[in-house]
């Protein structure tokens, strides 16, 4: 039942824009692995849920919603499914979005690795228009993404230590 609280409290602090409980559920060592985030450590990755969560208080808690379901956990590992409505910061473009989460939990109940998976063609078609639309399929922009991601997330750790 630990790892399903840990599961529930990160998702229950999201739905509320609170980084910092969010931050709280990960063990110092946690890896993160999104479609556009590849993550490693306490730092960064509270710090991506920090900047994320920031940016949508601040251009978007008009529209932001955030349900899950499915969650489960055993032991040592977990799963969740999570639905997130929000306004996408870069563009203004709103987008749901439509994520599976994978966890492995350290003995003591937290995330010692998370794996999201989405659909990033659904997901870019939403959140950049034409561009994502024509070449979300490619890895050409998802790769852009990638790399615009972990640029975003650097300056944010750069000023935000």
């Amino acid at each position: 039942m630990r790892n399903e609280d840990t599961i529930q409290r990160l998702y229950e602090a999201f739905a509320r824009l609170d980084a910092d409980t969010m931050a709280s559920c990960y063990a110092p060592d946690a890896r993160f692995d999104d479609e556009a985030f590849s993550l490693r450590g306490a730092r960064e990755v509270g710090g991506m849920w920090k900047m994320l969560c920031e940016a949508t208080r601040a251009k978007g808690a008009d529209v932001w919603k955030l349900s899950w379901r499915d969650v489960q956990a055993d032991g040592s590992t977990g799963r969740a499914h999570w639905d997130a409505h929000y306004r996408f910061s870069t563009t203004g473009r709103l987008v749901d979005n439509s994520i599976d989460s994978e966890f492995r939990f350290t003995p003591d109940g937290l995330i010692a690795e998370q794996r999201d998976r989405f659909d990033f063609w659904t997901w870019s078609r939403q959140a950049l228009g034409a561009p994502g639309l024509l070449l979300g399929w490619t890895p050409m922009l998802r790769n852009k993404v990638r790399a615009g991601a972990a640029k975003n997330l650097a300056n944010y750790l750069s000023t935000h230590p």
